[in-house]
């Protein structure tokens, strides 16, 4: 099997099931007891919660462990806007209306759905930025809207866009983007959950407030996750209960997921520079053998010599071909990857990252996404190119028949 959808799930690493072991074995204690198992348990939870915070260059007190990516964009975005309502009297109702949230149009669901709740039982008001056809918000477009909401009276506001997408590998310039939001008074938060890894997670010079990361999109199991959270802002927990992690996430901490986290995270980290230059230089090759095998391929978002995409990603539509019968092709081949977001798995809608890109309705149902992982070979990328244009010949052949 030849696995190409890492932006769907990786592997549990090697290293890091050694560092939870003890933790799901006779370290089993609880980091709130106070007793010497609860003590050493608090001490894992510490230790995982600094090892974070050196790789996003933030106080450790601004870690905030949590069950993934979703729950992570979920407590930025409700908890970060949550705070700039004023209450459900008459006259805080006037002083509602002021408040904005701003999202991208390809955000991830987990970020759309948290501010259309926000709009749903807050009346806040939410809109989706526009994106061009390789995928980025607008710096000038962003200052624009954000100087129209000024100026209409909106005095409190939260931007949310993803630092990397996670069909098309768009990466967006979140400093500039956060420096804009910042200029206006709204706070910024940004889904880097696909970004982790490959990009600098450095929360000062990304200049955001909130930060939202996955781990098993690292080598970490799935149900653990991270929100970093400036203590500059104020953040509303959506978990209550017994006041864990400063009270912005209540439930007795899973210490060894933290511990998988902190060490997937810090790998991932030392080795970032050499395997985004590793991966690139695969990714463009296995592009290119496409490109040679099956002229009619298109890429979606930006060419790699752009720079603004994640090196391990190649989103590609192919013309007249339906996507799910070239992953089932793919698949009957032994070659694994997906039409999109694994998040929207069973959806027969076209993807709204597409659709917002100005792709057709048509071609977005074509769509394939390649994501590599980190030890991903030439040889298996070649291999996966033959047999893709294999695939493709053989829905071909089977149209004509």
């Amino acid at each position: 099997m030849i696995y190409l959808d890492a932006a769907a799930t990786t592997p549990v690493r090697r290293e890091v099931l050694e560092a939870m072991w003890p933790y799901l074995t006779g370290e089993f204690g609880n980091a709130s007891s106070h007793h010497e198992l609860g003590a050493r348990a608090k001490d894992a939870l510490e230790d995982a919660r600094a090892s974070v915070a050196s790789v996003l260059g933030c106080r450790p007190s601004e870690v905030v462990f949590t069950s993934g990516g979703t729950e992570s964009d979920n407590l930025a975005v409700k908890g970060l806007v949550l705070p700039m309502i004023a209450g459900a009297t008459p006259a805080a109702a006037a002083e509602t209306a002021r408040v904005h949230v701003a999202v991208s149009s390809i955000e991830h669901a987990a970020v759309l759905e948290s501010a259309r709740y926000l709009q749903r039982w807050h009346g806040v008001d939410v809109t989706e930025l526009p994106v061009n056809s390789g995928g980025l918000v607008s710096v000038e477009e962003l200052d624009a809207y954000l100087s129209a909401k000024s100026a209409a009276g909106y005095s409190k506001g939260l931007v949310s866009i993803m630092y990397a997408n996670n069909e098309v590998g768009t990466v967006q310039d979140i400093s500039a983007l956060s420096a804009v939001a910042h200029h206006y008074g709204a706070l910024f938060h940004t889904d880097a959950v696909q970004a982790a890894g490959w990009l600098s997670l450095d929360v000062s010079q990304l200049g955001v407030d909130a930060l939202s990361i996955s781990g098993h999109k690292l080598g970490a199991p799935k149900g653990c996750g991270v929100l970093f959270a400036s203590r500059a802002v104020t953040l509303e927990p959506i978990i209550n209960g017994g006041g864990q992690q400063r009270g912005l996430r209540s439930g007795t901490e899973g210490v060894a997921n933290a511990v998988g986290i902190a060490t997937a995270l810090t790998l991932a980290e030392t080795e970032r520079e050499a395997s985004s230059r590793r991966m690139t230089e695969l990714r463009n090759g296995f592009l290119s053998r496409v490109r040679e095998l099956v002229p009619s391929v298109v890429l979606t978002g930006l060419e790699p010599g752009e720079g603004n995409r994640l090196p391990n990603n190649a989103s590609l539509i192919f013309p007249g071909f339906n996507g799910e019968s070239v992953l089932l092709e793919l698949e009957r081949r032994g070659v694994i990857c997906s039409s999109g977001s694994a998040c929207a798995a069973g959806s027969t809608d076209p993807s709204h990252v597409l659709i917002a890109m100005g792709i057709s309705e048509d071609d977005a149902r074509t769509a394939v996404r390649f994501s590599l992982p980190s030890t991903i070979t030439a040889e298996d990328l070649e291999r996966a190119a033959t047999l893709l244009s294999q695939s493709i010949d053989h829905l071909a052949n089977l149209r004509l028949k």
